[in-house]
Formats: C-alpha cells, structure tokens, sequence
C-alpha cells in the first residue's frame, strides 16, 4: 500500500499537469494543451535532449554569417590611431638621425616592398640565404609569395609607373622561372655514379 502511494505520488510529480494518478490522460489537460500549446508544450516533454546551454539572448538571436566579422574601426578612431602612428614615426625618424642616419632609409617605396617579397621568395627556394644561416627550401611558400607578385601585378595594373611595372615583371619573370627551375631539379631521380674513369697507361 505504502509502495503504491509512493509510485503514485512520483508519477504526479514528475509530470501530473498531464496525466491522472491512474496514468490516464486528463481530458481538462487535452484541452488545456489544445488552447495554448506555446504554455504547456515544453512541460509536456521535458526530455534531456531539449535542454539548452545557450544563453537566451545569443539562442534567440538569428546566426547571421556577418556577425563574425568585426565592426570596422568608427571614421574618428582611424583619424586617431592615424595620428598617433605618424607621431611616432617621427619620434624614431628623430632617434635614426642622432644616430648618424637618414630617415630615409625606413621609407617603404613600391620598389622596395617588391624586392622584399623578390628575396623572400628566393630564400623559399633556396637560392639565398642569410648571412651565417643553411638555405633551405620551401616550394609552397615560394609559389605563395610569387602568386602575391602575379595577384599584385594584376590588381594594379594602370596604377604602377613605367619603371615601378618594369621592375614588377622583372621580378615575376625571375622568379618564375627560378621556380621552375628548382622544381624540376627537385623532380629528376638522382644520378647514379657513373663508372669511373682511369687514365690508361
């Protein structure tokens, strides 16, 4: 008798808007549950695979691809850093010449980035090195940086002066073919030792 009463009052419990202590569903609960299903609907399964760990602002906010991406910086914080970058160029350009130097020598003109990606791409080939250091190579790295030279050539095209153009496909020409040049030799099966040759007396 105790036991019963006890599995009767669990099953009241654990769900008794729904069912009666005989395990009938209550008509007065169909009805309620046909007026408003939005009310009764999540109490009527309350299964754990419904549970959300969301919080509620973010599981009701629509997943929209773009609100990955930051905000772009305000027109007055990129006056702003703007000014402070240029302030502190010219702190260091004042440091580089008490030292004796020009501060010409830290400008970055289009040539000069070009020759930095033109060497770059010559030590991912193994074709340089730095002073003291192994070369080594790096085949995707370089066909990344040449296929930079090759995006950049494109998207400046008409822009570019007749000498910053020719220095550009000076630079691609060189490389590419550098590139190849490497690739294929990496490509060949070594060479067997051929049969020596002695001097017949």
């Amino acid at each position: 008798m105790a036991q019963k009463r006890k599995e009767e009052s669990e099953f009241k419990v654990s769900d008794r808007r729904l069912f009666t202590a005989d395990g009938e569903l209550r008509t007065d609960s169909e009805e309620e549950q046909a007026a408003t299903p939005a009310a009764s609907a999540p109490a009527a399964k309350p299964g754990p695979a419904t549970v959300s760990t969301m919080p509620e602002s973010t599981a009701a906010a629509p997943s929209a691809p773009e609100s990955d991406i930051p905000e772009p910086p305000t027109t007055f914080e990129q006056q702003a850093q703007h000014d402070a970058y240029k302030q502190s160029s010219r702190d260091l350009d004042a440091r580089v010449k008490q030292s004796g130097h020009s501060a010409k020598e830290l400008e970055m003109s289009f040539e000069r980035f070009m020759a930095s990606l033109y060497m770059t791409a010559m030590m991912q080939l193994g074709l340089m090195h730095e002073q003291g250091g192994q070369p080594g190579v790096d085949l995707i790295g370089a066909r990344q940086t040449i296929d930079t030279l090759g995006m950049l050539s494109e998207k400046t095209k008409g822009n570019l002066t007749p000498k910053e153009q020719g220095f550009m496909q000076n630079c691609l020409y060189e490389l590419r073919m550098a590139y190849v040049e490497v690739t294929n030799a990496l490509a060949r099966p070594p060479q067997a030792p051929g049969p020596s040759t002695g001097t017949n007396g």
